[in-house]
């Protein structure tokens, strides 16, 4: 006899009943990708301005992964196992070497492989936090962190808030520690740090002054810290803002932290999503140079969560061959750049503010709430409260689908993720899509 969905329910795992219902996962993201607008294909589909992949190197990627896809028969076994491939992690250790040139080179040992960085977030979750202690995260934060540290970790994300203080800026470590200690007062443990640099929404770079400055909140207070640093390469030229001045890139592998923190402390994501375009790949990388512990217990539960032998040969194939690696990351540091341009010359011409100063990753954060509002004097203050939601419900109306701002920890209302790394032809049906939108 068939039961109920109530009765199905309490048949499950009380970790499996909080999620078992059809808005669990909470975001139209998947209904977007499941009918993408194409110009002659599918006029009428959404245009997707709010996913955070990187389609201008796609040609360039499909090339290379074409001339070199000879597949080895070992790629159709359990290949190396969950101890994962040998080949990759000597060509990720060799090229994260030669670009981010760490305090100490990266050897295979250190490097643990995931399907994806996504994997690897949970994975530090899992490691580092019993079921109820916390994790620190500043906002505004890339929404997937939440489910990432939380959702099968049973770990609490402590959300760091920074209304009025820039979350790049010595400052804010500050409020990191008042968190923190709040934490404890109402008797959660919190065991771990995460930093996004370059940072997901809002595109800068931490300095080498202020992640060192984390690096002694950590080791204070005997804390791992976690630095994703997944748009590593995705750095790029701003020639339109001059405030706040754009910070460099700095890994925190190439900072020396003797007299600073414990080394065991310290680990580094990384990933071939972003930087090369690859988010379907499904291989991201754990570095921890100085924490065997950490790296054995990862790699006894490593058969959940090893990536595919094919990508793993695809992957190594490409870190392998530095002359097409240095052309690929110099064309698409400067195919970000005029796309970035591009974007917010559209959005000053029409009277859109955004958070100025990024030069990493693909992100630009319009204000949608108050470009709706000054199009709509006879609006009343008390309606621009949800303002977020209402101007959503446009977008999706006019089928273009932006992040909003509740999703990444937005402080302010009004606000969206736009991912500005896409074809002109896509950015600019998107972009007047928007303009109808909140005209």
């Amino acid at each position: 006899m068939a039961s109920d969905s109530q009765a199905q329910i309490s048949t499950l795992s009380s970790r499996a009943q909080a999620h078992a219902h059809p808005g669990a996962i909470g975001s139209p993201l998947w209904d977007v990708v499941n009918d993408l607008w194409h110009r002659q294909d599918n006029p009428e589909g959404y245009v997707s301005l709010g996913i955070a992949e990187n389609a201008l190197m796609h040609q360039e990627l499909e090339e290379h992964i074409a001339q070199n896809f000879r597949i080895p028969l070992h790629a159709f076994t359990y290949g190396n196992g969950p101890r994962e491939s040998k080949r990759l992690k000597l060509a990720v250790a060799r090229f994260l070497n030669r670009r981010l040139e760490p305090v100490t080179p990266l050897e295979e040992q250190h490097i643990i492989i995931t399907n994806g960085t996504s994997h690897s977030i949970e994975h530090t979750s899992w490691a580092f936090c019993n079921a109820g202690d916390g994790f620190l995260l500043g906002q505004p934060y890339y929404g997937a962190f939440l489910p990432d540290i939380s959702l099968r970790p049973g770990v609490e994300v402590v959300k760091v808030f920074l209304k009025h203080v820039d979350p790049m800026s010595m400052e804010a470590v500050k409020d990191y520690e008042s968190a923190l200690l709040a934490a404890r007062e109402r008797g959660v443990t919190v065991r771990a740090l995460m930093l996004c640099n370059p940072h997901n929404p809002l595109g800068r770079c931490y300095s080498r002054e202020v992640i060192i400055a984390y690096m002694w909140l950590c080791q204070k207070h005997q804390i791992h810290l976690v630095s994703d640093e997944i748009y590593a390469f995705s750095t790029w030229k701003n020639n339109r803002d001059s405030s706040p001045a754009p910070v460099d890139f700095v890994s925190a592998l190439s900072i020396p932290v003797d007299g600073i923190m414990d080394p065991a402390l310290l680990h580094v994501l990384w990933g071939v999503s972003k930087d090369f375009g690859a988010n379907g790949l499904r291989v991201g990388f754990v570095i921890s140079q100085h924490n065997e512990a950490f790296r054995q217990a990862l790699l006894s539960v490593a058969i959940y969560s090893y990536a595919s032998s094919v990508s793993e040969h695809i992957v190594a194939n490409i870190l392998e061959d530095d002359a097409w690696v240095d052309e690929y990351i110099r064309t698409n540091q400067e195919r970000l750049a005029v796309s970035y341009a591009f974007v917010v010359d559209f959005l000053r011409k029409h009277d859109i503010a955004y958070t100025p100063g990024a030069n990493a990753a693909f992100f630009i954060v319009p204000d949608l709430g108050k470009a709706y509002l000054d199009r709509h004097r006879d609006r009343k203050a008390s309606d621009a409260d949800d303002i977020t939601g209402e101007v959503m419900q446009l977008l999706m109306r006019h089928k273009v689908f932006l992040t909003s701002g509740p999703y990444f920890g937005a402080e302010s209302a009004g606000l969206f993720r736009l991912v500005f790394s896409q074809p002109r032809e896509v950015l600019e049906e998107g972009l007047n899509r928007i303009l109808d939108a909140i005209s």
